[in-house]
């Protein structure tokens, strides 16, 4: 084991924060109000775009020629210090790993790097992988995947990945990762393990004797 990969959004914080409902606003704010779309389309097409490429931005790129860079700036605008606090549990547990530790986020690395500051955490990440990583393709599409292991230059098999999404998941079990489940998901047998909230990768490495700091 070289590397744990953890996703950001609803996997280091809970779901019941529901920080995403404030990005939700601000996607469909973005595709009112910039790429002019009629209000009357846009959650019909969020779901088309969902379906066909993983994530609204995609369709947009593919079919509304929206700036990608402007998208992420303007639907990251949100307030996450009134939704997100220091989790001193979480920050102990990845002071006491002794692996290096990745995010790898459909998100923004700005946005990134705001939800982990405010969970207290930025520190215990050696580096972020956000939705450039593969000119803007999103998990669960293989793309991303194969670029954050070309950038580590390791294999799957080298790989812990920790996530909400189960689709995500089964991806990264196709590149043969170690695959936890953040969250109670139904799921399949393309996950490894479950966790009820991410602190608890450290109980999880400690019983395979491998990943944790000696004490």
């Amino acid at each position: 084991m070289k590397a744990l990969l953890f996703d950001l959004d609803n996997t280091l914080y809970p779901a019941e924060k529901d920080l995403f409902s404030l990005i939700d606003v601000r996607i469909n704010r973005y595709m009112e109000e910039v790429a002019e779309i009629p209000s009357s389309q846009v959650d019909s097409l969020r779901r088309q775009y969902w379906q066909e490429y993983g994530a609204t931005l995609q369709g947009l790129i593919r079919h509304h020629e929206v700036d990608a860079e402007e998208y992420l700036d303007y639907v990251h605008q949100v307030d996450i210090g009134q939704l997100l606090t220091p989790d001193l549990e979480l920050q102990k547990t990845l002071e006491d790993i002794d692996l290096p530790c990745f995010i790898f986020t459909n998100g923004s690395r700005r946005h990134a790097e705001q939800v982990t500051s405010a969970l207290g955490i930025r520190a215990e990440f050696d580096e972020i992988f956000d939705i450039r990583i593969a000119n803007y393709q999103p998990k669960p599409n293989p793309q991303p995947y194969q670029q954050v292991l070309k950038q580590l230059g390791i294999q799957g098999k080298d790989c812990v990945m920790i996530e909400d999404s189960p689709a995500n998941l089964k991806t990264a079990k196709d590149f043969g990762m170690t695959t936890i489940l953040v969250g109670t998901q139904p799921t399949g047998s393309f996950v490894d393990a479950e966790l009820s909230r991410p602190a608890e990768i450290g109980s999880w490495l400690s019983t395979r004797h491998t990943g944790i700091r000696p004490q």
